[in-house]
C-alpha cells in the first residue's frame, strides 16, 4: 500500500518544494500537483520538483484532454520524465476547473478519457499518429523526440460508474475522490473489475487509489472540524456519486441541498457553509481522515482491507496547526504503524 500527497499550486514556490522535500523525507512514494485552474503551471513547478528531488514519483492529478490536448499532454510527461530520470506519473481526468472561464464545454467525459489514453501512450510509444474520435482528433503527428519510456503509467479519476469502468478497461490504476469508507471503495473496485474484465483485462492490474483530503492532530476532534467545510462542498456540489451514500445515511435533505446549488467551482468552500451544521462527524469520517495517529491508523487499514492499493492525501490543518505536521505525521507515525499491521 502507498502513501501519496497532493498539493495545489496556490503556495509560493519555495513553500511548496519544501512540502515536496518533506514527503521524499517522510518516505511518500509520489507527490502529485493538481492541474486546477488558475494556480501555478503544472508541469513546471513539476520541473522544479523533478529538479530538487531524487526519489519520489511526480505527476498531475490531474490533467484533462479539454484544456490541454492529449499530444500536449504525451509531449509533457515525457520531457517530465526526462527531467525526473523516469519518475513521471500521469493523472487523467474529465476536469472541471477553469472550464467556465475558458468556455470548455466538458462532452462525453469517459469517452475523451479513454481516447485520451490512446491517443498519449501510441504518442509515447513514438509512432506517428493520425485519430478520428468522437472527442479526440490528431492528424498525422509525432513526438519530435524519443522518449526515455514509452510505459508512463497513467492513472484516471472518475466521480462516476462510466468513467470507473472506463479506467478498469484502459488505466493502469483508478483515484477514487473522498472514498473514506469501505462499502463505496468495494463498490467502486467492482466497477474497476469490470471495465477490466470486459476489455479482456487481469482486473487485478488496475490499482485503486483512494484521494483524501486529512488532518492529523494530537485532538482528533480539531483535526475533524478543519475538514468539516471540505465535507460540506462534496456534499453541497453534487460531484460525488456514491451509490452506497443513501443506504448508509450519508446524504443530506434535498431542500438543505438545493439551497447551495448554482455555486461557483472557484468559489472553493465558501457558498456551502451553510451546510456546516448539518455535516456530522460521520460524514467527516465516511469522506475523509480525520483524527488522530489511532484514529487515522485504525481508518487506513479498514481501507486497506476493503481493497484499497493507495492513499493519496490532501493535507490540511487543525487550528494552531499546520499542514507540513500532517504531512510528517502521515508518514512517521501514522505508515509504519500500518505497516506494521499488515495482516490484521
Amino acid at each position: 500500500m502507498t502513501l501519496d500527497l497532493l498539493i495545489l499550486g496556490n503556495a509560493p514556490m519555495v513553500k511548496m518544494l519544501d512540502r515536496v522535500k518533506l514527503a521524499e523525507a517522510s518516505g511518500y512514494d509520489t507527490v502529485w500537483l493538481a492541474d486546477e485552474r488558475f494556480y501555478r503551471e503544472v508541469y513546471s513547478c513539476l520541473g522544479y520538483f523533478a529538479q530538487n528531488t531524487s526519489r519520489v514519483r511526480l505527476g498531475p492529478c490531474v490533467t484533462d484532454p479539454y484544456a490541454r490536448h492529449p499530444a500536449l499532454t504525451a509531449m509533457a510527461i515525457a520531457t517530465l520524465d526526462e527531467i525526473s530520470n523516469k519518475r513521471a506519473i500521469l493523472g487523467l481526468g474529465a476536469g472541471i476547473s477553469g472550464f467556465a472561464e475558458l468556455g470548455i464545454d466538458r462532452k462525453k467525459p469517459a469517452r475523451a478519457i479513454s481516447e485520451a489514453v490512446e491517443v498519449i501512450r501510441m504518442l509515447l510509444r513514438g509512432e506517428t499518429v493520425t485519430y478520428e474520435g468522437e472527442v479526440i482528433q490528431f492528424k498525422e503527428g509525432k513526438l519530435n523526440f524519443t522518449p526515455v519510456r514509452a510505459d508512463i503509467p497513467i492513472y484516471v479519476a472518475s466521480n462516476g460508474p462510466l468513467g470507473q469502468r472506463t479506467a478498469g478497461a484502459c488505466a493502469d490504476a483508478a483515484f477514487m475522490e473522498a472514498g473514506g469508507n469501505a462499502s463505496e471503495v468495494k463498490a467502486f473496485r467492482a466497477r474497476l473489475d469490470d471495465g477490466a474484465k470486459k476489455a479482456g483485462r487481469d482486473p487485478k492490474s488496475v490499482r485503486l487509489i483512494v484521494r483524501l483530503n486529512a488532518c492529523v492532530a494530537p485532538d482528533g476532534q480539531a483535526a475533524r472540524d478543519a475538514l468539516r467545510p471540505t465535507v460540506a462542498r462534496l456534499l453541497g456540489a453534487g460531484r460525488l456519486k456514491f451509490e452506497t451514500a443513501e443506504e448508509q445515511g450519508l446524504t443530506l435533505p434535498e431542500d438543505i441541498l438545493a439551497s447551495v446549488q448554482g455555486a461557483h467551482y472557484a468559489a472553493g468552500v465558501t457558498p456551502y457553509l451553510p451546510l456546516l451544521p448539518y455535516v456530522t462527524d460521520r460524514h467527516i469520517n465516511a469522506f475523509t481522515l480525520a483524527g488522530n495517529v489511532e484514529e487515522v491508523t485504525a481508518r487506513v487499514i479498514e481501507l486497506r482491507q476493503a481493497g484499497v492499493d493507495g492513499i493519496i492525501i490532501m493535507p490540511f490543518a487543525p487550528e494552531r496547526g499546520t499542514i507540513e505536521e500532517t504531512i510528517a505525521t502521515m508518514g512517521s507515525q501514522v505508515w509504519p504503524a500500518v505497516a506494521q499491521a499488515k495482516g490484521r
